[in-house]
């Protein structure tokens, strides 16, 4: 080699360690027994990303142990604390937990992915386990889990099934992406506020400085917003497909634990992956909402990190836990509750062999013109067509508080005084439903493009209504999500769609309502027009919904543990902002309608605050949608998102303003980016973008 070369090796070589040394970490820590090491992961581009290792203090120098894997966007540093409490279970049970950031995000380098789930991020994540199976440390076998993102990327990390990866638990994920992620509901248009949130989530810059820098503007202030990206995405399709498991199940051989809960909106999964995959796979569905089941809401909790690592000791230690001789199928059985927020569900617990379950039997239940619901139907003439017009606006009580398939929806009756509704008598013995009820109906509409909302409630005997079951179909996707037809306008269709999995039982003297109605807002974005939709009561095409019943059986039921105490890692506090008592994402503050000008108004907003060792963050959302009854073209959301990073003698603030509205053609996108330093404006950049309506 010439000294030139070699002069130009070592500037090189001087420049890459002066960049990582520059780069601020947070220190190492002991505590409770457990040590937090801070390490880079290289990349083969020369990326590094930053991983948090959580492994027992007094280990052995030359102990090896399995590695339990974690990696998401969600900045490891500024969830250090919670994660010291939620992988402590694990390491002083003989693992090591790695929680690793995504390229670009949190404080690992590189830019921003361009998008959830991409390439990418999957090819980053088989060289991190690979590079896990191979230190010094590792026993060789590396296990995935997660929550949401986490219980995502571990299914499409199966998908691909690197030689490191023995095992995975996946807890509120899904393997549709298209209708089951936040992005499109059921297929159909929705705007979330984790879409606004985790924009500025992505580009805040990394701790624990929070360096306002031309490399930060570079790879993560100036990166494309995602939102803006998913809604050019209308169709299902490739897109969609490459990271989701529905589009082939058979490609996972990692042995899988999938576990939902009844009030998060991805429990669907959970049956279909017992049912589908052919790799070894267990399930479970809690009375929980979008969250872990040891820190449940609502009750009751258990230690699903007990079965966890039960199912990882079988799988990564080879240790005869007896989990493989259990039940393939947990499962907590709804009780009936009133509608709205409840703090305990009411239920129990049963062992199920698996999915499906044998001895379920359906039950149709049509609808008359009487408005009655019922298992009698007429197999003779043509019945009768029931009409209902369009109200764009309906459905705020339907759609629940966050505006999902889950959460705690309000009474019905708001929602169901503008649909079409059916009741059956007061049932003189229990009923118990678990499975996935079945809509079968004979439709028509007077415009090209309708969706169709189907809902199944309790009508307690005070009147009181509890949604039990929901699920929407645009009548565009009814022959294919990927290549839409609009309606011929007065041509009835037959439309046949399964709801959202659910469990329930119905006491004896309460009633079972079908409600069908063309609108879900603002979860649903309306479709453009004014119209007025038919539904074929009784006769032989009579519309119906077949219930999955499930007799009553003396099964064993498990034996879970209650949650388990955790430890706790000192100088993290959470913070009260104002009077907002949310976890940060906009919940439902207030519905302002105006019947003289047609128009209805819903403000959400949530707060959100943290003190650290190194900083107080305090983030800010509001979201305001506003709809047009005698318009539904005319269809708007304004969002406002702001983190503020208070840092000692200075302060960082990003902040993003959001403009989403529509006509009969076109919905019309305009977003602006700033990131502020000590209150002066270091950079603002706006999109603004027409996408063109595509059955939408």
């Amino acid at each position: 080699m010439s000294w030139k070369k070699l002069i130009a090796l070592s500037v090189i070589i001087l420049t890459i360690t002066t960049i990582a040394n520059s780069q601020s970490r947070l220190p190492d820590v002991t505590h409770e027994g457990i040590e937090i090491k801070e390490v880079w992961i290289p990349m083969p581009d020369g990326v590094r990303l930053a991983a948090s290792l959580f492994v027992p203090a007094d280990q052995n120098a030359s102990a090896k142990f399995p590695v339990l894997l974690e990696y998401l966007p969600y900045r490891k540093d500024e969830s250090r604390s919670s994660r010291f409490s939620l992988f402590s279970y694990f390491v002083l049970r003989g693992y090591i937990v790695a929680r690793v950031d995504i390229r670009g995000s949190g404080t690992s380098e590189g830019k921003l992915i361009e998008y959830e789930y991409t390439d990418q991020e999957q090819e980053d994540g088989e060289v991190v386990i690979d590079w896990l199976s191979k230190q010094p440390w590792s026993s060789g076998k590396v296990g995935m889990f997660g929550l949401s993102w986490g219980a995502f990327n571990s299914i499409q990390m199966a998908m691909r099934n690197p030689p490191g990866l023995k095992a995975i638990v996946a807890i509120q994920g899904t393997d549709d992406l298209f209708r089951d992620d936040v992005h499109f509901i059921d297929g159909m248009m929705h705007v979330d506020s984790y879409e606004l949130g985790q924009d500025i989530a992505n580009i805040l810059p990394t701790p624990p400085d929070y360096a306002v820098d031309e490399a930060y503007l570079r790879d993560r202030f100036d990166t494309e917003p995602w939102l803006l990206i998913y809604k050019r995405q209308q169709r299902d399709g490739p897109f969609w497909n490459r990271a989701s498991l529905d589009s082939d199940y058979s490609s996972v051989r990692v042995p899988t634990f999938v576990i939902g809960g009844w009030y998060d909106g991805y429990r669907d999964s959970v049956p279909r992956m017992l049912e589908k995959l052919d790799a070894p796979v267990k399930g479970m569905i809690g009375p929980w909402a979008h969250t872990w089941p040891n820190w449940p809401y609502p009750e009751p909790g258990m230690e699903w990190r007990r079965e966890a690592v039960r199912w990882f000791d079988h799988w990564l230690k080879g240790e005869d836990t007896g989990i493989m001789e259990e039940p393939r199928f947990a499962v907590y059985i709804r009780q009936w509750h009133p509608p709205g927020a409840v703090d305990k569900v009411p239920g129990y617990w049963r062992w199920e062999d698996g999915w499906p379950i044998e001895r379920t039997q359906k039950k149709a239940l049509y609808a008359h013109a009487d408005h009655t619901l019922s298992s009698m139907k007429s197999v003779e003439g043509d019945g009768q067509i029931h009409r209902l017009r369009y109200i764009p606006t309906v459905g705020v009580e339907a759609s629940g508080n966050v505006n999902w398939w889950g959460d705690f929806p309000w009474d019905q009756r708001g929602t169901d005084a503008y649909s079409l509704v059916y009741d059956t008598d007061p049932l003189d013995q229990d009923l118990e439903i678990l499975g996935f009820p079945r809509a079968i109906m004979q439709v028509s509409a007077d415009v090209p493009l309708a969706n169709w909302i189907v809902r199944i409630s309790d009508i307690a005997p005070d009147g009181t209504v509890t949604q039990v079951a929901g699920a929407g179909l645009s009548g565009a996707h009814r022959k294919s999500s990927e290549e839409p037809e609009a309606l011929v306008p007065g041509q009835v269709y037959k439309l046949e769609y399964d709801l959202h999995f659910t469990s329930w039982v119905f006491p004896k003297g309460h009633r079972i309502r079908l409600a069908v109605n063309n609108a879900l807002w603002p979860m649903i974005w309306p479709t453009p027009y004014a119209m007025t939709t038919t539904l074929n009561v009784d006769g032989a095409n009579a519309s119906h919904v077949v219930l999955p019943v499930v007799p009553y059986s003396d099964r064993a039921k498990p034996e879970f543990l209650p949650p388990a105490k955790n430890p706790e890692l000192p100088g993290y506090t959470s913070l009260k902002i104002g009077d907002e008592t949310t976890s940060g994402y906009a919940e439902t503050r207030s519905i302002e309608r105006s019947p003289l000008a047609f128009q209805t108004r819903i403000e959400s907003s949530g707060a959100s605050g943290s003190v650290y060792p190194w900083a107080t963050i305090k983030y800010w959302e509001n979201m305001a949608h506003e709809a047009q009854d005698n318009d539904p073209a005319r269809t708007s959301l304004t969002g406002k998102t702001r983190y503020t990073v208070e840092l000692e003698g200075r302060t960082v603030t990003v902040e993003g303003d959001l403009s989403f509205s529509s006509d009969r053609e076109n919905f019309y996108y305009t977003y602006t980016r700033r990131v502020l330093e000590n209150e002066k404006l270091i950079r603002e950049k706006t999109w603004k973008e027409t996408i063109p309506r595509n059955h939408h």
